[in-house]
């Protein structure tokens, strides 16, 4: 038989209502702010500190995170992904290791990145009320393109990124990566669907050399972090993060 006897310490300042009161409101609202609930918690004449409502959330498993960055998909774009990944869910581990992935990427030198926070879950950072929808910008900047299948190479891009320079890069480094790689025979090039990879020239030019290309999805690119869109995204994330 157990005996419930009186707990030590302090009783909880917000009581169980108020507490199903700030849980409501940040799993339908994420971005409220503690100032918020505490406005919330004072209409149900309760009077608690930011720190308090910080406590409470963090003994009920939420945790303040910044918003992920994530590309504004529209549902024909969501469906073109899912489509992808339903057509390689059995591909095996050797299948990938066959794929040399590429990328490029522009790191701002002089941005200014704000940040939005919100109360989330663990494993909770791409449900979509959890992100904030991003677009590309201008600034300051240098331009990388890289590749890789293990290591691979990066390279400095210098002067405009258009169609003809990025001919010059695959010509001056793919092969010689897939190479250096030993990626062997029926290895397969991946890049997104910039238009810069999509025209007619750069498509000849690697019929001409006999690189298969992986199909990839609609608003699949690959600039900064975005989400199931290669590996590259995540490994320019740290360039991006320590410049």
């Amino acid at each position: 038989m157990t005996i419930n006897r009186p707990r030590s310490g302090a009783p909880r300042k917000i009581s169980p209502r108020g507490v199903s009161i700030i849980l409501r409101k940040v799993k339908k609202h994420p971005r409220t702010t503690r100032e918020e609930l505490v406005n919330d918690l004072k209409l149900a004449v309760t009077t608690v500190t930011k720190k308090t409502i910080g406590n409470t959330l963090h003994r009920n498993g939420l945790k303040s995170c910044r918003a992920r960055k994530v590309p504004l998909l529209k549902k024909a774009h969501v469906q073109a992904r899912l489509k992808f990944a339903n057509e390689h869910l059995n591909d095996s581990v050797s299948d990938w290791e066959k794929v040399l992935w590429s990328d490029e990427t522009k790191i701002e030198l002089f941005g200014i990145n704000s940040t939005r926070c919100v109360w989330r879950k663990k494993n909770a950072a791409y449900d979509p009320q959890n992100t904030v929808p991003t677009v590309k910008h201008g600034g300051g900047n240098i331009l990388l393109w890289g590749c890789f299948s293990g290591t691979g190479q990066l390279i400095r891009i210098n002067g405009k990124m258009d169609g003809a320079m990025y001919r010059e890069i695959l010509n001056d480094n793919l092969l010689p990566s897939a190479r250096k790689l030993k990626m062997g025979h029926g290895w397969v090039f991946q890049h997104d669907n910039d238009p810069k990879h999509t025209a007619k020239a750069k498509k000849e030019w690697l019929k001409k050399k006999h690189i298969k290309v992986m199909e990839w999805p609609i608003k699949l690119c690959t600039s900064g972090i975005k989400l199931f869109s290669g590996p590259l995204p995540f490994t320019f994330s740290q360039f991006h993060f320590g410049i």
